[in-house]
């Protein structure tokens, strides 16, 4: 069924077939502006054509070549203003099909577009564009039907200066030309995708090819450091095709390392990922942020959540599969020791929530909520711990069967959680799996799908997770007495998840037991483990957060600095709560996003001011 409640379009109506886009950069006046155009055909007798669109000027509309009448409806809060298209007589009945142009321009309240000025990059030299759609900020950027389940392949003509470089989520179809002084890049996708996955990339970047199908682009200053980093990406997607026996059906797996403000970790954006430049530790260490946006290949991008109440279903599978790439490379053991970081992750989106509230729902109820007010790691984590309790169920062995099968039903598709649920039950109906069938009675799908707080912790295995919280006890238990007998040896060979986990651990019983490590403790830890000038932006940001509980101020330098630095809201949106929430930082938060709101994206800053109430 063609609803969803985060379009106002009249998608149960019109099918848009195909979309082409031509536009123009102007850096100057900070614009988009040129024209889509959709071939498009009715599902329904109707007489008019709607479309998504916020902070869009709408000049003119053609259907068929011929101007068309059209109007903007009042905007609603952050779904934006209704374009109504009025159709000709002539293409009204079910059937019919017609070509509609729209000519527009982007202006400068668009959520999806951030405009870096050359003081906001890397190299300083030139400005910047990059795109964030997702949820539902398209609209702002295009207009079109705003909702996942409204896919389409598309054509773009993308006009930029002559020193840029032009990339979107999508191939090139030939190679660039220059035309009037300005520089021309064509892009094709021939994979249906929803409006959220469309993408756009335009400054003086540079590329590094790092396998056969893959490059990384970046500015010229780090794109050298960013393809180290991202050297593992070729043994990522082999290990995802074998996992889900399907093979990658982007042709392209690119990676563009955006400026700091972007305000994710990465963006599955097809063909071309955008990572954020807080994953370059120099070690390779936080690469599985590329692991989960590689997975999004088969799960988010081939199937894809059928609304975003669903949104579960591309993240906890996602969740799901990068365990399963990172344990081929890692060990075996990394799935539980990873999940259970996840764990942790959950309850803390949890607590923040309230273990009652809606967002701790595996599918929510969002009728008017803006989809960015509910992402957390609840779909992420809820969603592969549902993944992981089914897993045990049926045994993983044929769980994974299972998830190659679903991939095969879905791919292409939209999905809902009750299809989900009623292909599960279909799959593991089969006679062979007769076995399973009281156990499969036995499921609670409506506490899964509809229940609040925390699911149950599975039983995981804690190979990995021993050192961590053992050392973490010793310091915990060790606290105003001497340090000694501690050694920066103790996490020699450790991966770089150990150390987040030890740090977490750290925080986990000092909150239980009501009293946090003394600052002699903290600066002590922070120089043996090198966590005070560590270039891993996880443990950064985790010895900062740990640091700020215990109202250990001297650590403001640094989490100014860092929250200065880049817009990842993994990092800064936890960061000023937590600094809010603080004797000594409860006037620097609001401070400190005074001084730099302006440097973060959109999304985040929109994000963070709700946070801080102001």
């Amino acid at each position: 069924m063609r609803v969803d409640k985060h379009t106002l379009t009249n998608i149960d109506a019109v099918q848009c077939k195909s979309l082409s886009i031509d536009l123009t950069a102007d850096f100057d006046n900070y614009s988009l502006s040129g024209f889509v155009e959709y071939t498009s055909n009715l599902l329904i007798d109707t007489n008019e054509f709607i479309l998504d669109t916020k902070a869009l000027k709408i000049e003119k509309v053609t259907i068929d070549g011929n101007d068309c009448p059209f109007n903007l409806n009042k905007e609603k809060e952050a779904f934006g203003s209704s374009l109504h298209i009025i159709l000709p007589s002539s293409k009204c009945k079910k059937g019919s099909v017609f070509v509609t142009r729209i000519f527009y321009s982007t202006t400068t309240e668009s959520t999806a577009i951030q405009w870096l000025a050359k003081e906001q990059t890397a190299d300083g030299k030139y400005p910047y564009l990059f795109t964030q759609c997702q949820a539902i900020h398209a609209r702002s950027l295009l207009p079109c039907q705003d909702c996942p389940l409204a896919k389409t392949v598309y054509k773009a003509t993308m006009t930029v200066p002559l020193w840029a470089t032009c990339l979107m989520s999508a191939v090139e179809m030939k190679e660039s030309v220059i035309e009037a002084g300005m520089k021309k890049f064509f892009w094709e996708q021939k994979v249906a995708v929803p409006s959220y996955l469309i993408a756009i990339v335009i400054g003086s970047i540079e590329s590094r090819e790092i396998g056969p199908r893959s490059r990384v682009w970046g500015e010229p200053s780090c794109v050298d450091s960013c393809a180290y980093e991202f050297s593992q990406t070729e043994d990522f997607l082999k290990n995802a095709e074998d996992i889900m026996s399907q093979e990658y059906v982007w042709q392209r797996y690119d990676i563009v390392t955006l400026p700091p403000s972007f305000p994710y970790g990465g963006m599955e954006n097809p063909c071309l990922t955008f990572a954020t430049p807080t994953l370059i530790a120099g070690d390779r260490s936080l690469a599985d942020v590329i692991a989960h946006e590689i997975a999004h290949s088969w799960t988010g991008n081939l199937i894809t959540n059928h609304t975003w109440e669903h949104f579960w279903l591309n993240e906890g599978w996602t969740m799901w599969l990068q365990r399963k790439i990172m344990a081929r490379i890692h060990s075996d053991k990394f799935f539980d020791f990873d999940a259970s970081l996840g764990y942790n992750g959950l309850q803390e989106s949890v607590n923040h929530f309230g273990c009652t509230h809606e967002f701790t729902k595996l599918v929510p109820n969002l009728t008017d909520v803006d989809p960015d007010d509910s992402f957390s790691r609840v779909p992420y984590e809820k969603g592969f711990f549902m993944l992981l309790f089914l897993s045990t169920i049926v045994g993983r062995d044929n769980f994974e069967l299972f998830a190659k099968a679903y991939t095969q039903k879905f791919k292409y598709l939209t999905v809902t959680s009750d299809q989900f649920k009623s292909f599960f039950l279909q799959f593991f109906s089969n006679a062979s799996y007769e076995h399973l069938a009281n156990d499969l009675e036995q499921i609670d799908w409506d506490s899964w799908f509809y229940g609040t707080g925390m699911p149950s912790k599975p039983e995981l295995d804690n190979t990995l997770s021993l050192g961590s919280s053992r050392l973490a006890e010793r310091w915990v238990s060790n606290s105003d007495s001497n340090s000694n007998s501690f050694h920066e040896d103790d996490i020699k060979d450790w991966l770089s998840s150990q150390l987040v986990a030890m740090l977490g651990c750290i925080d986990q019983l000092c909150s239980k037991r009501g009293k946090y490590l003394t600052v002699k403790d903290l600066q002590e830890i922070g120089k043996l483990y090198h966590f005070d000038n560590t270039k891993n932006s996880e443990v950064r940001f985790l010895y900062q957060t740990l640091c700020i509980h215990s109202e250990a101020d001297f650590i403001l330098p640094d989490v100014e600095a860092f929250l200065k630095e880049q817009g990842r809201m993994k990092f800064v949106r936890p960061l000023y709560r937590d600094l809010n929430k603080s004797v000594f930082g409860n006037a620097a938060a609001k401070r400190i996003f005074a001084s730099c709101k302006d440097n973060y994206h959109p999304i985040a800053k929109k994000m963070i001011s709700r946070d801080l109430n102001v």
